[in-house]
């Protein structure tokens, strides 16, 4: 469905430069979650930590994709 979001309440058009940056954001999550699994499965870290930091990291991802759309809702 086209425009998609236009159905979603609380969110506002985005325009080229903001789409652009979140993008950039999606991208370094994807980055980010590579190595992330790369800690996961390496022997000497310790699980906990990584859980800790991936959860950290998530939040911080969300929070800069937040600040740019800015949506209305909770």
């Amino acid at each position: 469905m086209e425009n998609q979001h236009r159905e979603i309440k609380g969110y506002r058009e985005l325009d080229e430069d903001e789409i652009q940056v979140i993008n950039e954001i999606k991208s370094l999550g994807v980055e980010i979650e590579t190595l992330v699994n790369r800690l996961f499965v390496e022997q000497r870290t310790d699980k906990r930590w990584v859980s800790i930091g991936k959860t950290d990291l998530q939040t911080g991802l969300m929070a800069l994709t937040r600040s740019i759309a800015q949506p209305e809702s909770f």
